[in-house]
């Protein structure tokens, strides 16, 4: 292995670099590119979740589109309400011969109703799922299975509704989002600095959590579980909260992720988009917070270049990324910056 003892000097510096390129960026870039590096930095909200559960914790979930989409269409259930006219359904209800708005979209006209739903929804779910399987003691192989089956249950869930959800096709034709059209001047970027603001807040909300006695406890049950029962502690309240944490995360990133979007489908959030947001977090290096966050946008920023050019060999690409990453950087990109190669 090459001796990357001289790069270690930027492990601290990483943070500050990105937030610099963050600020920096709407200075530089036109406003497609803008909008384009806003979503997979709300993408980069759900990676820092998933170093939460997968490298601080040991718990692999492929099922993070789940609560990726319950953000994504809180929100744009709000949008489709807040741009019809009193007394009319969205096109596609229409469409399917409905009559009547289903009754759990109604709530979804206020405003604050949206926010908490965002926030606590994909929490709660993500609580409730966590306690469930937790409880029982199913870690390992059998808990990525799992929550592999839920993505692929909630995708084909969302797609069989095409009368309540929009199927296939999902939801979009959005034009306003709390009163401010999506078009108007300033919005895109007003958009983008709230997404970066919210980055910025759960990385170092998280960098805080993992220093504390709840992130030690943490590492200690993903290190040796019978060992923190036998020494008192009870792991699975942490587990549990550390996944609903990571949940929340998923669901805000995939709200951010529908206003610069403009649309939320079953594409989204299944079970090839719960495997690639694992594949961001292994090529940024699992165990760091500004890692996750740098593959997050470096493998979005490769997809959208390569798939372009040459859609059918992405797949392909993605897969090499991360067996090499796997087999000769196991600890990811951070791991070159903090000087270790395995």
């Amino acid at each position: 292995m090459p001796d990357l003892s001289r790069l270690s000097p930027l492990k601290p510096v990483l943070p500050w670099l990105l937030l610099a390129l963050g600020i920096a960026a709407p200075f530089a870039l036109s406003s497609y590119d803008l909008n384009l590096l806003a979503r997979f930095m709300a993408m980069g909200i759900l990676a820092l979740g998933l170093v939460l559960i997968w490298g601080h914790g040991g718990i692999l979930s492929l099922g993070q589109g789940v609560f990726f989409g319950l953000g994504g269409y809180a929100i744009a259930l709000h949008m489709k309400l807040a741009d019809l006219p009193a007394g009319e359904l969205p096109d596609f209800m229409v469409w399917s011969g409905r009559e009547s708005l289903p009754f759990w979209w109604t709530p979804f006209a206020s405003p604050a109703f949206t926010l908490a739903a965002i926030i606590l929804v994909p929490t709660l779910a993500g609580a409730l799922f966590a306690w469930a399987v937790f409880h029982r003691r199913v870690g390992g192989t059998y808990f990525a299975l799992i929550t592999q089956a839920l993505s692929l249950a909630f995708a084909t869930l969302i797609i069989s509704r095409q009368d309540v959800t929009g199927g296939f096709n999902g939801l979009t034709d959005f034009y306003s989002i709390f009163g401010v059209g999506l078009t108007s001047p300033g919005t895109g970027s007003m958009l983008y600095w709230i997404t970066l603001a919210i980055l910025c807040g759960a990385f170092v909300a998280l960098r805080w959590l993992l220093a504390s006695r709840f992130g030690i406890l943490l590492r200690a049950a993903r290190d040796g579980e019978n060992r923190v029962r036998f020494l008192g502690y009870n792991p699975t309240p942490f587990k549990v909260a550390a996944f609903a944490i990571a949940a929340m995360l998923a669901g805000i990133g995939g709200a951010l992720f529908t206003l610069h979007a403009g649309v939320v489908s079953p594409a989204l959030i299944g079970v090839v988009p719960s495997i690639e947001m694992v594949v961001w977090v292994a090529i940024g290096g699992r165990y760091s917070l500004a890692g996750a966050i740098v593959g997050a946008l470096l493998v979005n920023l490769a997809r959208d270049a390569v798939s372009s050019a040459f859609p059918e060999l992405w797949l392909y690409l993605m897969g090499a990324l991360f067996i090499f990453v796997v087999t000769l950087l196991p600890r990811g990109l951070a791991g070159i910056a903090k000087g270790k190669a395995a």
